[in-house]
């Protein structure tokens, strides 16, 4: 029999976990307060907790010793048959033991510890509206992370499951979580129509379920309405700022939905992508200038652009930090965009102290963001050689988006750049695998190909997925030098100098190439070009095995003091 504890309400099926009518969580229990209970019913445990040994002992003593022992009346001495009873307790005890754990135990699907928010499915045909399935999964991804003691899988781990018919099973136990929620989405013009559903995916059974027919006006509320009822269905209590849940971020249905907009196109880095996120922000700012997460965006934006390069730091970074600067002022409370202020200050000021103080601030804020523990170790720890901390946190990172591709990636460069090179090979290959195509997976892999010395396998992986737009030209430089193909080496760095004259190129690469040609002098006039154009990839000048033959030469040494990075 189970009992709900709010509404009184019996249950005689003992598979059910919630109450029909309020949706607390069912406990196991008398039907009345008339009926008859066991001792180990009385227990002290805590309601829907298993009683332990000791509590079960208590009270079987309770029962069976007489209320008042001084009443006792003394026996000769001898045998105290009292004493024939002990096997017989102790066995009471141990079956006492075991049927409380294995009945009074709280349900495998009573407490919900981890859910997966997937991708919901765009029913209205309308690719344009695919902003919006992606955006609202992301952002009840967001909201709900808010909640403590609950781990929420990250965009980039559940977005591989878009479009496809997923198996719910396989998605738990791929992501490692009790619950999935899915939904639908089907816009008609101004209306819009949203189910959602929350499956207990250890029990197959539906947790909740809901439809709501609302106006496109309505998403705001409605995306709040859907988180609050997830986290109250959870049975999860806020800690901390308790309104994190139903926080609003802006007011301004349409400047939401430009938000969303944004995200979608940023999630696909390619140069249009960027440039299309960067405009959506900033109408969504327009229409709401006190949008501190669309300014977040902005700045995430700009300060990405110049690693792949798709515009310099001279012409980016001002607008980054310009943009972060007003998140802050805005919303000082805004982790991720303590996060993306951290990433500026290491990355272009080569401000450490600052950049720490940012990461510190917004790992303070939320701890369990994950992109926080990742760029804190990509690019502040591993670049100072503080490597263990790094890989610690990058290993956080990993144990909260363990299928996040970028990272991955870039985990495995962060144990490259420890010499721990047979590890950065497995992690790379292991991202390389979940997903091919992905640029940051391959640069990673040829990389670390060339780190361990094998050459011949990091031309040819970076041959096959090179692209006219000058893409791995860092890698098949790099491994045409070593493997003595001069002429080779040689085409590739004056492609690099065709391409300097109308585009920006990250010259630190140019100077790796002509390092590995042993010509120094080439080698540290690229990098004085990188320095005045502060490079992404220049503060990894300290901890590269690239540039190794370049540490004995007084060049290096006065550039790194010059970059505030300790010898």
């Amino acid at each position: 029999m189970k009992r709900c504890p709010e509404c009184g309400r019996n249950y005689n099926d003992d598979s059910m976990s919630f109450c029909l009518d309020d949706g607390s969580e069912l406990l196991f229990g008398p039907a009345s307060l008339d009926e008859p209970a066991t001792a180990i019913l009385h227990s002290t445990a805590a309601p829907g907790e298993a009683p332990t040994r000791a509590q079960i002992n208590t009270t079987i003593e309770t029962a069976i010793l007489p209320a008042n022992t001084d009443d006792v009346v003394p026996k000769p001495r001898g045998l105290d048959k009292r004493l024939l009873a002990i096997p017989f307790l102790i066995a009471i005890i141990v079956l006492g033991g075991v049927f409380g754990y294995r009945y009074f135990k709280p349900e495998s699907s009573g407490q919900i510890n981890s859910i997966a928010v997937l991708p919901f499915q765009n029913k209205g045909g309308d690719a344009d509206t695919d902003y919006l399935s992606d955006g609202l999964a992301e952002s009840l991804i967001y909201r709900l992370s808010q909640l403590p003691n609950l781990k929420v899988s990250p965009v980039s781990s559940v977005i591989r499951y878009k479009g496809k018919d997923n198996e719910l099973t396989q998605v738990a136990k791929e992501l490692e979580v009790d619950a999935v929620m899915s939904g639908r989405l089907v816009q008609r013009g101004e209306n819009l129509m949203i189910s959602v559903e929350l499956i207990d995916v250890r029990t197959k059974k539906l947790l909740w379920g809901d439809q709501y027919d609302r106006k496109m006006s309505d998403l705001l509320a409605t995306q709040r309405e859907i988180a609050t009822t997830i986290a109250e269905k959870l049975q999860l209590k806020l800690a901390g700022n308790e309104k994190g849940i139903t926080k609003k971020y802006t007011d301004s249905n349409e400047a939401y939905q430009l938000y969303l907009k944004g995200r979608y196109h940023y999630a696909k880095r390619t140069k249009d992508d960027i440039f299309k996120s960067i405009d959506y922000y900033q109408q969504a700012i327009k229409l709401d200038p006190n949008f501190a997460r669309a300014y977040v965006g902005i700045a995430e934006s700009y300060s990405t652009a110049p690693s792949y390069p798709y515009m310099s730091p001279a012409e980016a970074v001002p607008q980054a930090r310009a943009a972060v600067e007003k998140a802050l002022e805005i919303d000082p409370d805004l982790p991720d965009a303590h996060t993306v202020a951290g990433m500026i200050a290491a990355t272009y000021d080569w401000d450490y102290p600052k950049a720490e103080r940012e990461f510190k601030r917004s790992l303070e804020l939320d701890p369990n963001l994950a992109v926080t523990h990742y760029r804190y170790a990509w690019v502040y720890l591993s670049p100072l050689g503080r490597h263990d901390e790094a890989i610690a946190e990058m290993k956080r990172a990993m144990e909260l988006e363990p299928l996040a591709i970028m990272q991955g990636a870039n985990y495995a460069a962060v144990l490259m750049y420890a010499r721990r090179f047979d590890e950065a090979l497995e992690q790379a290959k292991k991202t390389y695998a979940l997903e091919p195509g992905h640029i940051g997976a391959q640069s990673w892999l040829c990389h670390t190909y060339a780190a361990k010395g094998m050459y011949a396998e990091s031309l040819a992986l970076s041959e096959k997925v090179s692209q006219p737009d000058y893409t791995f030209y860092a890698q098949m430089g790099y491994a045409y030098a070593k493997l003595g193909r001069r002429p080779e080496a040689t085409e590739i760095l004056n492609k690099y100098k065709e391409n300097e004259k109308t585009k920006y190129v990250m010259n630190y690469w140019v100077g790796v190439t002509y390092a590995a040609l042993g010509e120094k002098d080439a080698a540290f006039a690229e990098f004085e070009k990188a320095y005045r154009n502060h490079d992404w990839f220049l503060q990894r000048l300290k901890v590269d095995p690239f540039i190794d033959n370049l540490r004995d030469d007084p060049r290096y040494k006065n550039l790194l003091k010059r970059m505030n990075l300790p010898e």
